[in-house]
């Protein structure tokens, strides 16, 4: 297993995962368009409105914390389409498709500015993938996702702390060897499938844990988001019927816009306050997520009892 990922880690250069995004990106825009043609009577005009510029905010904002932490796009866009009135439907399908292009446009950005591991893309890469199959896979034959989400966030919650406590209190010990990456990217890409979310959480999180360079760690999750994205998340454009573009292509414009500047706000920033930051991500969207399931918390609660 170490000579195949060795002799694949040579095979990945910076030229040929940049073609790959941006090939993958293009077959996206060309079938989207076959299956989801724009109806007779489009006016550009009323598509661009103050509304539009609404989720070109919203893609902006929840870009720039993602690429910056590695973490918590979908959960920051959805936040803001539900705040703007967007059905959940459609936010969670407008998000998943989305993201096909900001994790491209972020993963090209980190390339391009250096913060990658080529090994640790490697080793995160195929296990994330066949994770996220299996997931979506899960979810939609095996068990509820509501149900295991609490149980994600609450060990997200705890991981959270344990980062900041680790970063402020605790004494400094040399970087640790990476290891069990593969179960890690397995584990990371399943629970994102069936939590509707955490593959940065749980992958970034648990690598910076280990003392890993945050903006290597930030980088290679990132570029190897897009391919984990492409696996669980392009079931979105076969399968739902997105008659209302606005949402997407505003989150997408934002998005673009704001990956650049995410990846090069890792670049500049220190170790410390951006792992303090993390950290704090981490904790306050898993207590938002714990809030947010209180009815499914009820809900097992009632079935022991």
């Amino acid at each position: 297993m170490k000579a195949f990922y060795s002799r694949l880690t040579r095979f990945f250069n910076k030229q040929l995962i940049v073609g790959l995004i941006l090939f993958i990106v293009a077959v996206i825009v060309v079938t989207a368009f076959i299956t989801h043609p724009l109806k007779a009577g489009f006016s550009f005009r009323s598509f661009f409105d103050g509304r539009f510029f609404l989720f070109v905010l919203a893609g902006l904002c929840a870009q720039l914390v993602d690429g910056a932490l590695g973490m918590a796009f979908g959960v920051s866009c959805s936040t803001l389409l539900i705040a703007f009135n967007v059905p959940p439907a459609l936010s969670s399908a407008s998000v998943h498709f989305s993201e096909i292009f900001t994790t491209g446009a972020s993963g090209i950005s980190h390339t391009l500015l250096k913060n990658l591991h080529k090994q640790l893309f490697v080793r995160l890469l195929i296990p994330g993938i066949i994770g996220a199959v299996l997931g979506a896979y899960l979810l939609s034959e095996v068990f509820d996702g509501k149900i295991i989400k609490p149980f994600i966030s609450a060990y997200l919650l705890i991981l959270g702390l344990w980062i900041i406590y680790k970063e402020v209190l605790a004494k400094k010990k040399p970087g640790k060897k990476i290891k069990r990456v593969g179960i890690l990217a397995f584990a990371g890409g399943t629970l994102d499938a069936i939590g509707g979310g955490g593959w940065g959480p749980v992958v970034t999180s648990n690598l910076i844990n280990k003392d890993i360079t945050p903006k290597r760690v930030i980088g290679s999750v990132n570029i190897a988001e897009f391919f984990i994205t492409i696996s669980s998340s392009v079931v979105f454009m076969f399968f739902v019927n997105i008659q209302d573009w606005k949402p997407t292509l505003g989150i997408i414009v934002g998005g673009l816009f704001a990956a650049p500047f995410a990846a090069y706000i890792v670049k500049i920033i220190k170790r410390k306050p951006l792992t303090i930051a993390i950290g704090s991500l981490i904790a306050i969207i898993s207590l938002y997520n714990i809030i947010r399931s209180v009815d499914s918390i009820k809900h097992i609660i009632a079935m022991f009892y």
